[in-house]
């Protein structure tokens, strides 16, 4: 056993093997449950909800139901993919670890989301509608930076089955890199489908007398959305991913995360609501292009064998861990 293998077991040491099993099993619960969700929403905003609404929609009863659906459906449904994602990693890596991993990426994303709201820097100027729950300082929904940590769980998880694992600071960059373009590529569909569905919107300021560059990048050129963006997504994806890996090295993801395909699960899910968006409400190269991009790392990571295919010696390395007295 290497030293820094035995420094990762020991952080586990909060978690025997009956807590793991315990997590793994919310874990699975929650992501069922956060699949049930998202397959009722992506149904429902592909038929009912596209407005006309129906007639059997105005009822007053179904007006009720719909206004509740409104108010806690998406929250629900992020905080499931948030349970699953928390209690996954928790089941890997121990459940110290996996709070300050959470912490990190948790605010980090929310200083992201709130510089953005709040002067259009990283990602454009936009704005959040009341969809999505309560808003920290009244401009990002509680649940976007959950999302923003769930989702790159996953996109670190696909990454540990092809990428090297290595943990030199290069490794590391190479990984947050690659991590943030499979996160950005799950918003090439979910972006002009949230902003279709009003959940939120793209307030972009005249460029007619901007430079030809800040043209470029701030015309609003994909469904409403500017590339400034997808800039924004990769760019703080890229550190937030970085910070991720300072806690978790890329060998403990491969090792210890990777080989379960419960974070590919989860990430192809959260495609079935954008996806079912643009299809079905007149975004079809959205939708397609969308599909395309998340694909991509999941058939990557489908055809790569975690941790052996990484050069990395498995023979050493326990898969179980003593439990704590």
């Amino acid at each position: 056993m290497t030293a820094r293998t035995f420094a990762t077991d020991a952080t586990m040491s909060d978690t025997d093997s009956t807590t793991r099993e315990q997590l793994l099993r919310i874990a699975t619960i929650a992501l069922m449950a956060h699949a049930a969700f998202s397959a009722f929403s992506a149904f429902a905003f592909s038929t009912f909800l596209i407005p006309p609404y129906p007639a059997w929609l105005q009822t007053p009863s179904n007006q009720a139901v719909m206004r509740v659906g409104y108010t806690y459906g998406g929250q629900t449904t992020v905080v499931l993919g948030a349970v699953a994602g928390f209690t996954f990693l928790a089941s890997c890596i121990g459940m110290a670890r996996t709070w300050m991993v959470f912490a990190v990426a948790f605010f980090l994303s929310l200083g992201a989301e709130l510089a953005g709201t709040a002067t259009g820097l990283p990602f454009g100027v936009y704005g959040y509608t009341d969809q999505l729950g309560y808003k920290v300082a009244g401009l990002v929904p509680f649940n976007i930076p959950t999302s923003w940590f769930y989702m790159l769980v996953a996109s670190l998880a696909i990454c540990g089955r092809f990428l090297p694992a290595k943990d030199d600071g290069l490794s590391k960059w190479w990984w947050a890199l690659v991590g943030g373009l499979v996160l950005t590529a799950w918003d090439v569909s979910m972006d002009p489908a949230m902003v279709k569905t009003t959940h939120w919107l793209w307030n972009v300021p005249d460029l007619s007398h901007a430079s030809a560059f800040s043209r470029f990048l701030g015309t609003p050129f994909f469904f409403g959305m500017p590339l400034t963006n997808w800039l924004g997504w990769l760019l703080t994806g890229i550190l937030v991913a970085r910070a991720m890996l300072a806690l978790v090295p890329p060998s403990v993801w491969a090792r210890l995360v990777s080989p379960s395909k419960l974070p590919l699960a989860l990430y192809a899910v959260n495609g079935l609501l954008p996806l079912a968006i643009c299809f079905a409400q007149d975004m079809v190269l959205a939708g397609v292009l969308g599909t395309i991009a998340m694909v991509l790392p999941l058939v990557a990571a489908l055809r790569a064998a975690p941790a052996s295919a990484m050069g990395m010696d498995t023979s050493a390395m326990p898969r179980t861990v003593a439990p704590s007295r």
